[in-house]
């Protein structure tokens, strides 16, 4: 009889959750669509509406069990976005980068990638590919721009006061001088940085300098649809 109830209350708590959730999403659309002109995919507005009501009714049956659940763009910028990532794999150790820049719908406008030679250290890699997705997104004419980095000494790095004594203090020097414009940079973890971690990986297994893709990549497109679906990933 508890059992019952207690299903019976989990379930008047999810549909409520979700009929106020809903009104959310669709005001929010409808402001998009007014001021902006701007429209989103039915299966994304559906997707969003029932993960976050079912968050919400799981946090309020029982806080403890809630599950931290990250997805790209996090913040919901409304802008150009730039995800980047580093990466140092295999034996012997090989050391590259990639990116990809998207509009803030998760349509991919291009990836970039490298392979970096003579360099066996994760931060070299992760600064350099945070500095050459910005000078890219600056040859896009990019206006506004918010940058995704998993690497939160990166972000602690640019943010912060000028190390004046780190061995990369030049480079940490340029990428600030280029995130002094209408640009913001934002800690992701790995679970919503999924695209530029599997592209990271394949930037570290090429002897290419930097490469432009602008088509979709075999094993990328599936989780550019993830992204642009709003999917959450459970951290890990």
């Amino acid at each position: 009889m508890i059992k019952g109830k207690c299903l019976h209350e989990g379930a008047k708590c999810f549909r409520t959750s979700f009929f106020f959730v809903a009104l959310w999403w669709l005001w929010k659309h409808r402001n998009l669509m007014c001021l902006n002109n701007e429209t989103t995919f039915v299966t994304r507005l559906c997707c969003n509406i029932f993960s976050y009501a079912k968050t919400i009714s799981t946090s309020l049956r029982n806080p403890s069990s809630v599950r931290r659940l990250i997805r790209w763009n996090s913040n919901n910028h409304m802008c150009t976005i730039l995800n980047v990532d580093g990466s140092c794999n295999g034996v012997p150790i090989r050391t590259g980068f990639r990116g990809v820049i998207r509009n803030n719908s998760g349509n991919l406008i291009f990836g970039f990638s490298s392979f970096i030679n003579n360099s066996q250290d994760i931060m070299f890699a992760e600064l350099t590919t945070l500095h050459q997705g910005l000078i890219l997104a600056i040859s896009l004419n990019c206006d506004d721009l918010a940058c995704y980095s998993n690497s939160l000494l990166t972000v602690n790095l640019i943010k912060d006061d000028l190390p004046q004594y780190h061995v990369y203090v030049v480079l940490i020097k340029n990428i600030k001088d280029l995130n002094s414009r209408n640009y913001s940079l934002q800690h992701l973890l790995r679970e919503g940085n999924r695209c530029a971690d599997f592209m990271a990986k394949l930037g570290a297994s090429t002897d290419d300098v930097l490469s432009i893709h602008s088509s979709h990549l075999e094993g990328l497109q599936p989780l550019l649809r993830m992204d642009e679906l709003g999917s959450l990933f459970v951290r890990c």
